[in-house]
């Protein structure tokens, strides 16, 4: 399980998706890091205020981010700026 810490804070909230995003490269499983983006939408405004930054429907974004969710990057990007986060890159 992955510590949650104040997912209102920006910077705990990166630091959250990032312990996410690495269990996905270590174990090649999407769901952790799927779940962490929507514990912190929820927790940044909630889904409608998301949905409503994006110019998504809530619906949809609850399908994107489930576990069956498989999102483009296009999906991403405005999802992560509408909660004021970006994506990047880092050399292993």
């Amino acid at each position: 399980m992955i510590k949650r810490g104040n997912l209102t804070n920006k910077e705990e909230a990166a630091a959250y998706l990032k312990v996410a995003l690495g269990k996905y490269e270590e174990e090649g499983d999407h769901t952790a890091f799927l779940l962490a983006l929507r514990n912190v939408a929820k927790a940044q405004g909630g889904m409608e205020d998301v949905a409503k930054n994006t110019e998504s429907d809530r619906a949809y974004l609850y399908t994107v981010l489930s576990k069956k969710g498989n999102p483009r990057l296009s999906t991403l990007d405005p999802i992560l700026r509408a909660m004021g986060l970006r994506l990047s890159i880092e050399a292993v």
